[in-house]
């Protein structure tokens, strides 16, 4: 036990059957300090989050708070301590409303209207668009992740655990968050800040601990670093730099035209007269806040919702707005969702089985599954994407947000198909392995497939794409190559301020 510490781990280890999550692992935090915890994806960084916040419960080793043992049996417990936690994967239930959520972990002596208006206070002094009174389910992955930070917040807590909490927030949104991350070290609360985002670490982040394979490698102040430093300290390498090559597009893969489609429930977002097309050979990005159309627009591509008129949406030429997911599927269209577990992934299922969602040519016309095959296929993708886990018979819920990140994309990719249509393709994945899906995209587009990207990080649309788009509100901007493009400009973009006579849209690739 160290004196004046709000949290200290001493010999921390956490043994899973495939896996070492965590060994003999030391942590000190002191009051009001932003402390980052570093590390690549399967590093052990979220477990030992949940071992903090009583989720998890260790092998061996000693917790103090506030220099007393103690043994933090459940959340519930540690939020009575005053430790709060915002998970990568979010602990809401679908059924109901943001405030009903919000409530059931708060005092019960709190009436649901009188907490429905202080996440209204409380989201509105932070900059966090959260509706009280919408069904999670209605909510995209950035609006959910609003709704577990006001969460967090409201109790108002001694320390704050924050599992990558601006992977889907908009530049505006995560300074805002910082600017209120930064008030509450001021007043004493102490933050244990867990993100892949190098920059963000160096510029918000007091202290830094970095993991690798379990283990504590090396403690940094992260001011005095630099984004190499500190990719060499996670990965033990820096990460390499893509090469974007100059193509000439192809024909028209995707091309959608007067698409309109009325929202399905009270909280979702009409789309608007959507037009746009992909080309082969190019990565076409849709930028845009979270909550603005994107589901919608997935669930129209990728055949989820199929009430689209046919001719609205057509691939090579021929009119699928009716066709089923399967069926655009043999038409060469391939889709990697925004959520990974429940529509990527059957949690319980191995990733063998996983691959079966959407990979069925080793299943036979009469239903008979080759399961050698499968599960060969499942271990080719898991190494050529690098997924750390248990292997092809490991459940989809066993592996890090990152590495079932890796393995989802690695499916689709795996599968060569002729549009690739991917939602926040590296949302919670370490410098390493987004520089390598982002080098898989380029190198699928670089063969000649049409790729469509929908992301929040612009740093990551700019990176990859040839042209980009931004949906507000549900209508889409005219496109603009990203040669002419500005982040200030795609940020005015965000709020639908764009002028159609004179914006710098272009009509096709070869025009960009």
């Amino acid at each position: 036990m160290t004196p004046g510490l709000r949290l200290e781990l001493s010999g921390i280890s956490k043994q899973y059957p495939a896996v070492r999550a965590n060994d003999r692992v030391g942590l000190r935090v002191k009051p009001g300090e932003i402390h980052a915890v570093l590390g690549e994806n399967g590093a052990g960084k979220s477990t030992l989050m949940k071992i903090i916040y009583g989720a998890v419960q260790p092998d061996e080793g000693r917790i103090f708070w506030n220099g007393e043992p103690v043994s933090v049996a459940s959340p519930a417990q540690a939020r009575r301590l005053g430790i709060s936690m915002v998970y990568q994967h979010f602990s809401l239930f679908d059924t109901l409303t943001a405030a009903e959520n919000v409530w059931l972990g708060l005092d019960k002596s709190l009436k649901l209207p009188q907490v429905a208006a202080r996440i209204v206070e409380v989201a509105q002094s932070y900059g966090l668009d959260v509706e009280p009174q919408r069904p999670v389910h209605t909510l995209s992955v950035g609006e959910r992740q609003r709704v577990e930070i006001v969460r967090a917040l409201l109790t108002d807590p001694q320390l704050l655990i924050l599992d990558e909490p601006t992977s889907v927030l908009t530049p505006q949104a995560v300074d805002k968050l910082f600017v209120t991350l930064r008030r509450l070290a001021d007043g004493g609360t102490s933050i244990l800040y867990i993100s892949h985002k190098l920059d963000e670490i160096r510029a918000l982040c007091h202290h830094c601990t970095v993991l690798r394979g379990g283990k504590v490698t090396g403690e940094v102040d992260p001011t005095r670093e630099s984004n190499a430093s500190l990719s060499r300290l996670m990965i033990g390498t820096e990460p390499p730099q893509l090469q974007h090559r100059a193509l000439t597009a192809g024909g028209v893969v995707l091309q959608v035209q007067g698409l309109n489609l009325p929202r399905q429930d009270a909280f979702a977002m009409d789309l608007h007269d959507v037009h746009f097309d992909v080309h082969a050979g190019e990565i076409v990005g849709i930028a845009g806040v979270s909550g603005n159309g994107q589901q919608e627009l997935m669930a129209a591509l990728s055949g989820e919702d199929p009430r689209a008129a046919a001719a609205a949406i057509t691939l090579f030429g021929q009119p699928i707005g009716h066709h089923s997911p399967r069926r655009r599927r043999k038409s060469g269209l391939h889709f990697v969702p925004e959520e990974r577990l429940g529509r990527g992934a059957v949690p319980t299922l191995s990733l063998a089985q996983n691959t079966l969602l959407t990979r069925t040519e080793h299943v036979s016309r009469s239903g008979w599954v080759n399961v050698r095959r499968v599960e060969r296929l499942a271990q080719d993708i898991i190494a050529r994407f690098n997924v750390r886990g248990g292997g092809a018979r490991s459940t989809a819920k066993s592996l890090s947000g990152g590495n079932l990140q890796k393995f989802l994309v690695g499916r689709e990719i795996s599968a060569d198909p002729k549009l690739l249509i991917v939602s926040q393709p590296t949302w919670g994945v370490d410098v390493g392995a987004a520089a390598q899906i982002r080098g898989e995209l380029l190198k699928l587009r670089d063969a000649g497939c049409a790729l469509l990207v929908v992301s929040e990080e612009l740093d990551e649309l700019f990176e990859i794409s040839d042209r980009l788009l931004v949906i507000a509100k549900g209508r889409l901007s005219p496109s603009v190559p990203v040669a002419l493009a500005g982040i200030e400009m795609i940020g005015e973009w965000m709020s639908g301020l764009w002028d159609r006579p004179t914006a710098p849209a272009v009509a096709t690739p070869a025009q960009a």
